[in-house]
């Protein structure tokens, strides 16, 4: 309908038509033509929404309505909740990622090697601003740092490829104690547990002391090494990292091992 209106001044200026004439021509009324459509009566109450979204605040429906009662607008609170709908000003609310129930899970000093794995991630980042994550893994039977993987990203595949390098090396363990990280949630992970008959012990949300070896651990390696270096790369932190693991598992003394290091205490309990 637009289109065929915006020919009727067309044909009037080229052909010289009236405005009959053409409206007939284009199967036009004359009423039609002439319409010119009512200012909406919202159109105050909508710049003042847009003006108010468009502020650094995350306001939803609620406060603004407040807000405009603050002000003393004329408008009630059903007129800004349609017009707000009908703007698409709606906040968007992410989703609560539901978790599956997780049954307590004590955490018991294992009575030997392999029995039990806790694994954990941290962040940190380089002098450049560059943020990066390590994976971390130890054995709880005498916290032996195994491994500190290094990366600015380590996906579920990644977790994967480092557990079969360190199984490759010392077997496989019966369990892994983990929290419910994505990566440690991913289907690729539960599958690979699967095939290699290790349990995952996911921890309950919110409750880290269930997994508190690794969390102990990584408050050493955070005062020893993540805060004590300024970083300028990435290479720099593995190089870091893995002459501390050596000091870690062969030099410190650990309370819990009743003043043995980690290797100390494993020879000793063979």
């Amino acid at each position: 309908m637009a289109e065929r209106r915006a020919l009727v001044p067309e044909l009037q200026q080229e052909y010289g038509f009236s405005e009959r004439q053409a409206c007939r021509l284009v199967n036009v009324s004359r009423s039609v033509y002439r319409y010119q459509p009512r200012p909406s009566e919202n159109t105050e109450l909508s710049q003042a929404l847009h003006e108010v979204t468009r502020q650094p605040r995350r306001w939803g429906q609620d406060k603004i309505i407040d807000y405009f009662q603050q002000q003393r607008q004329p408008w009630n609170h059903k007129r800004i909740q349609r017009v707000y709908r009908q703007l698409g000003l709606n906040l968007r609310v992410k989703p609560k990622k539901r978790l599956p129930a997780r049954e307590p899970r004590p955490l018991v000093a294992p009575l030997a090697a392999n029995q039990s794995w806790s694994l954990d991630f941290m962040s940190d980042s380089l002098s450049t601003g560059r943020a990066f994550r390590t994976l971390n893994i130890i054995d709880d039977f005498n916290r032996e740092a195994l491994w500190i993987e290094v990366d600015t990203a380590l996906p579920a595949e990644r977790v994967i490829r480092v557990l079969n390098e360190l199984c490759g090396e010392r077997g496989h363990p019966t369990q892994l104690r983990l929290d419910n990280g994505p990566e440690f949630m991913a289907h690729a992970l539960a599958q690979w547990a699967s095939e290699q008959h290790v349990v995952l012990a996911h921890i309950q949300p919110g409750k880290p002391a269930q997994n508190a070896y690794i969390e102990r651990f990584n408050r050493t390696y955070r005062e020893d090494v993540l805060d004590a270096y300024l970083f300028q790369s990435l290479d720099e932190v593995r190089e870091i990292t893995e002459d501390w693991l050596v000091d870690y598992n062969t030099w410190r003394p650990h309370a819990a091992l009743e003043g043995l290091t980690p290797f100390q205490y494993a020879q000793l309990q063979a």
